[in-house]
C-alpha cells in the first residue's frame, strides 16, 4: 500500500513538471514603476508581483524581456516572445490587430491623464499647447486638437523626460500616469510637485497581458485573479496603487469641490 501511494504520488509530481513550460514575456522599456519597470534586476512592480505569484502556484517559469514598445508586437508576431505586456484591446496596433489577439484580465488598471503643475489646475484646455508625451503611446484623447494643430505632441523617451520638460515650462503638460507621476516626484522632488487635472483628458485603462498562441495560459491567470484577491489587494497595498475612480474622486474634492 505504501509503494502503492509513493507511485501514484511520483506520478503527480512528475505529470504537473511535465505541464510547467516557460514563457517569454516582452515588456515595455519604460520606467512605470510601481505599475511595472522591468528594467530592474530585483524588484519590477506590482504586474511582475503578480505574475510571478502566479508562477509559484502554476509551476511556470517566466522570462521577462523589455523592450521598446514598437517592437514588442513585431516580436510576438516572430513568435520571440510568447506575450506582451501591457497591451489593451483599444490601443491602436497595425503589426497584430486586437482581433488576432487574446488578453488576460487586466492585472491592474491605470489612470493615465493630463499632468499639470497644480497652479495650473481649472485653467482649462486650450491653454495646453504642448503636451509631451512618451514616444510609442497613442495620445488618443488629444488626438482630435493634435488634427486641429491647436497641440503641439512633444514626444520623450521616458517619464522623468516628460517631467523635466514640465518642470522647465518647456511643455504645458504631460500625458503621463498617475500613479508613476506622484511616484517619481515623492523620489525625485526636484521633479514636482505635480498633479492629474481630473477636468482634463484621462483614461482609466486595464493593463492585460496578450497572447496570440497561448488562450489557456491566459484563461489559467484569469483564474488565479479570480480566486485570490486577496493576495492581489495586499500586493496592489504594498505597491500604493489605488482604483484610479477613487484617485478621480480625491482630486475633484479637492480641486474642483
Amino acid at each position: 500500500m505504501l509503494r502503492l501511494t509513493f507511485a501514484v504520488l511520483f506520478s503527480s509530481l512528475l505529470s504537473l513538471t511535465s505541464q510547467a513550460e516557460t514563457f517569454i514575456i516582452g515588456a515595455q522599456n519604460i520606467q512605470y514603476y510601481p505599475h511595472y519597470d522591468f528594467s530592474q534586476e530585483n524588484d519590477k512592480g506590482l504586474a511582475w508581483a503578480i505574475l510571478e505569484a502566479y508562477a509559484d502556484q502554476s509551476g511556470h517559469e517566466l522570462i521577462y524581456h523589455d523592450m521598446p514598445i514598437k517592437r514588442l508586437q513585431l516580436e510576438m508576431r516572430k513568435g520571440n516572445v510568447d506575450f506582451v505586456y501591457p497591451d489593451n484591446p483599444k490601443w491602436y496596433n497595425q503589426i497584430v490587430p486586437a482581433s488576432e489577439k487574446y488578453f488576460s484580465a487586466p492585472l491592474t488598471r491605470a489612470l493615465g491623464g493630463t499632468i499639470v503643475n497644480p497652479n495650473d489646475v481649472g485653467k482649462g484646455i486650450d491653454r495646453i499647447q504642448r503636451l509631451s508625451i512618451p514616444l510609442g503611446f497613442t495620445p488618443v484623447n488629444w488626438q482630435q486638437r493634435v488634427d486641429l494643430k491647436q497641440t503641439r505632441l512633444v514626444p520623450v523617451s521616458d517619464t522623468l523626460s516628460a517631467l523635466y520638460l514640465l518642470k522647465k515650462d518647456r511643455v504645458d503638460a504631460a500625458n503621463l500616469e498617475y500613479s508613476v507621476t506622484q511616484y517619481l516626484t515623492l523620489t525625485s522632488p526636484q521633479y514636482g510637485p505635480f498633479t492629474l487635472d481630473p477636468a482634463l483628458p484621462y483614461d482609466n485603462v486595464g493593463f492585460m497581458l496578450s497572447t496570440i498562441n497561448h488562450p489557456a495560459v491566459l484563461t489559467d491567470i484569469n483564474t488565479f485573479i479570480r480566486t485570490h484577491g486577496e493576495l492581489i489587494d495586499s500586493l496592489k497595498q504594498k505597491y500604493n496603487l489605488r482604483d484610479p475612480e477613487i484617485i478621480l474622486k480625491e482630486l475633484r474634492e479637492r480641486f474642483y469641490p
